[in-house]
This record gives C-alpha cells, structure tokens and sequence, in this order.
C-alpha cells in the first residue's frame, strides 16, 4: 500500500476515538503484542475478554490490544498491516466479497445481539413508515441489519424508513434516540435495558428475525500464509474463552468478569447481559454455512458486487478445526 494510503488509514483511526482495551497491561518480556481492530466494545464480545482476562492469550504468548475503529477501516489497516486482525466479521466478509484477500477464522457470535428499541409510541414495525433508525457506520453490521429487518416488515429502507449511518458505539445510538433525534435505535447490551427502563419500546429482537453472524475476527491471507502459528494460537485462546463463559461452573466467575469490563456495579444488571448474550453466542465458534452466506450476499448486496462468492472463500475453519481437536470439544 503507497504511503500516502498508510497515512489515511493511521489519520482515519485516530480521529475516529482510538480506544485501547487491553483488559489490563502486560509488559512481560517474551509476549509479542497483537493488535485487533474492533467495531465495538460491546458485551457481544464477552468471549474474546473473558479470555483476556483469563490469561488465555498470555498462555499462548500474546499480549493483546484491542482498538476500536469502524469495521469498514479495520480491514483496510489489516491489508496495510497497521493492525494484525480485524473483530468486525461484517468488515472481513465485506473487504472478502471486494476481492480482497481476508478470511474470517471463528465466530462468537451466531446472531445478532441488537435490539430496534423506538419511542414508546411506536409500538409495531409498520408505524417506522416516515420515521428516522440510528444504524451504523456504512457497511457495519447494524446498518446491514437495519436494512435487512425492515425488509422483513414490508418496509423499503431509504424510502419508507431513513437509516442514518453513525460512527461510534451502541451507546452513542442510544444517545441520539434519548435526544429525540431518531425514532428508534438498534441498540446492543446493557443500553437496551436502559432504554426500557426510561420508557423505550422493545420494537424487534433482531436475533429472532436474523441468523447473521455478528462478531469473531479474520485476518489477512498474508498474515495467515506467514505467522500460521500465531493465528493458530489466537483463535485456541479465544477459543477457550468461549468455552470458559458456557461452562456452568464459571458462572459467578463470567459475572465478575462482565461486571469489571463493562464496569458495571449491579449484578442483577450484570445477570441480564449475561442472560442476553447467552441467547446469540455460538457453540463452538462456527456457524452454518447458510448463516454466513446470507452475510455474504448482504455485502455483495452493498458493494454491488455480482460475481457469486462462497462460504469457502471467505472463511478458514483450519485453525478453529485444529483447536477444537486439540481441546476435546466436539462440534
């Protein structure tokens, strides 16, 4: 990538609130420092930062930091090797169908964790006909869903219902919907109970209308040809954070987790996103292949790409089916 291009892309993140998430610091000698772009620091990541907090990376020799930036500009700082994996699946899929050359290596998530929350006056979909949806960045995941919900309803997005793209997080979406704004909002975990507690109407639960997957992370072709033992050793440690959340056992210790990433002081609070995220996380980080090509014709869809793509050119189970084994978990 020319210069001029690396520069955009280091310009473009930082204006667009570079955010750490280290769960806490290592400075360890012997831990090589991976950088992974995501598009949220929602709870829908609870596996990624239960192995994090778990140690489940440093066991594996990485120090991981998580930034955030929109799913759109992740792929394009994975490509130019300013950040090493990207945790926007919609974005790897997108820069995928775009030919060029990513692959998504597991999925945490199978549905989407969203929730179209509207004024209390809207009470079913078809009153959106006229009204404003906070969605997000072009490209991103909830304004994929957005469009492709609204359809479900009979409503042509653009036309019937205005999906405004916003950059920022779910908590950003539920600040222009409290403001007036927007009509509604899709909103994530815990800002979707917040909003029902101030009076806002739980219009859809996209998890029960789409089977997308939502959240996971993929890497560059490049990366994945030269550092496979790398990639190998992210996708086992996220992998045991999935697994660790789904243990039962580990129950109060998820919760501990939860309460101090999302800095969250209620546990009742803290028992509902868990109760929520339980709802849309995968078994063993992968999805049906159907699931993932509905993913895929969205972006094709967006991108205005006809040429066909399949699920196996834009995803790698090698890595994931080589943890699963190695860890005894049975698909």
């Amino acid at each position: 990538m020319r210069t001029s291009s690396r520069l955009l892309v280091f310009l473009s993140v930082f204006s667009c609130f570079l955010i750490f998430a280290p769960v806490e610091s290592y400075a360890q000698s012997g831990l090589k420092k991976i950088r992974l772009a995501s598009s949220s620091t929602n709870v829908s990541f609870l596996a990624m930062y239960a192995a994090s907090h778990k140690g489940f990376y440093r066991d594996e020799g990485i120090d991981l930091e998580i930034i955030f930036m929109p799913a759109n500009l992740a792929s394009t700082a994975v490509l130019a090797g300013d950040v090493d994996y990207n945790g926007a699946v919609t974005g790897v899929i997108g820069a995928a169908v775009r030919e060029q050359p990513m692959k998504v290596l597991l999925f945490t998530v199978a549905r989407p964790l969203l929730f179209l929350m509207s004024k209390k006056e809207i009470k079913e979909p078809r009153q959106l006909k006229g009204k404003k949806i906070a969605g997000s960045s072009p490209g991103g995941s909830a304004t994929l869903l957005a469009n492709q919900v609204l359809k479900h309803f009979g409503l042509d997005p653009g036309r019937d219902v205005s999906v405004l793209p916003m950059a920022g997080s779910a908590a950003s979406r539920y600040a222009v919907l409290d403001s007036g704004v927007v009509d509604a909002s899709l909103l994530s975990v815990p800002e979707n109970i917040i909003a029902q507690e101030k009076g806002y109407h739980e219009l859809i639960f996209l998890g029960d209308v789409v089977e997308f997957p939502q959240n996971g992370f993929g890497t560059s072709e490049k990366r994945i040809r030269e550092n496979p033992d790398e990639v190998y050793r992210m996708v086992r440690a996220t992998l045991r954070g999935l697994m660790f959340v789904w243990d039962k056992n580990n129950h109060e210790a998820v919760l501990d987790i939860l309460m101090k990433q999302w800095k969250v002081n209620d546990r009742k609070m803290a028992e509902g996103m868990l109760r929520h995220v339980s709802r849309v996380l995968t078994k063993d980080a992968s999805v049906k292949p159907e699931s993932v090509q509905v993913l895929i014709d969205l972006q094709r869809e967006n991108a205005k790409v006809t040429k066909p793509v399949t699920v196996a050119e834009v995803v790698d189970y090698s890595f994931l089916d080589k943890a699963r084994k190695e860890l005894g978990i049975k698909k």
